[in-house]
């Protein structure tokens, strides 16, 4: 039997956007006391909350998520611990070499999901240099996840990490929660975006499906 960890944080008007990103407008239409049934409208970015990135997100001409298939969205996944420092450097990533081998999505826990709903959130995560970003995204990959806001330090304007990957094919999951449980393990692991036109990015419920 596989046990399923949620990866994601929840949808919320109040809940922390990438700067100068409008928050969610979350707004209850239709109700079971008034009109017999409940419906709500949702208007958001495609980069709300827990969501993927498409390589399309920067790159002309690039896959959109529309335009890869179902299934570079589910794959055996791992996660490496990077918590503490500020750069996550290469060493870091070859200590994991063993876990990594193999996997289609490597997660990289920082801890900084500790600091969701707070000013501190948007700034001081790791954050991979581009050495070790270019050395994942050689691994041949579907993706790679954060448990922080960005792959690339908040007011980056170069995007250095986002473009390896997005180079090698790969999609990145950002805003991530609760990795701790899954270190030192294999899983599988989900990131299933709306299905939509040209569609540079989308929230995910992202989960973990555990053996046993």
């Amino acid at each position: 039997m596989r046990r399923i960890v949620d990866l994601s944080h929840a949808l919320a008007p109040d809940m922390p956007m990438y700067p100068g990103t409008e928050p969610p407008v979350i707004r209850k239409t239709n109700t079971l006391e008034r009109d017999g049934f409940a419906e709500t409208s949702l208007a958001m970015y495609s980069h709300t909350g827990t969501h993927v990135d498409a390589p399309s997100h920067m790159l002309a001409g690039a896959p959109s998520l529309d335009g890869l298939d179902v299934d570079h969205f589910v794959g055996e996944g791992c996660v490496v611990d990077a918590a503490g420092g500020a750069t996550i450097h290469v060493d870091t990533l070859r200590a994991s070499e063993a876990l990594i081998s193999g996997a289609s999505f490597v997660l990289i826990r920082t801890g900084w999901d500790r600091h969701w709903g707070s000013p501190r959130y948007f700034s001081g995560y790791p954050v991979l240099s581009a050495e070790a970003a270019e050395w994942l995204a050689a691994r041949r990959l579907k993706g790679v996840g954060f448990d922080a806001i960005s792959a690339d330090p908040v007011g980056a304007s170069d995007f250095v990490n986002h473009l390896h990957f997005f180079r090698a094919g790969m999609v990145i999951v950002e805003n991530l929660r609760g990795l701790e449980p899954l270190l030192g393990r294999r899983f599988l692991f989900s990131c299933l975006p709306l299905k939509f036109a040209d569609a540079d990015g989308s929230p995910v419920r992202a989960v973990a499906l555990l053996e046993g």
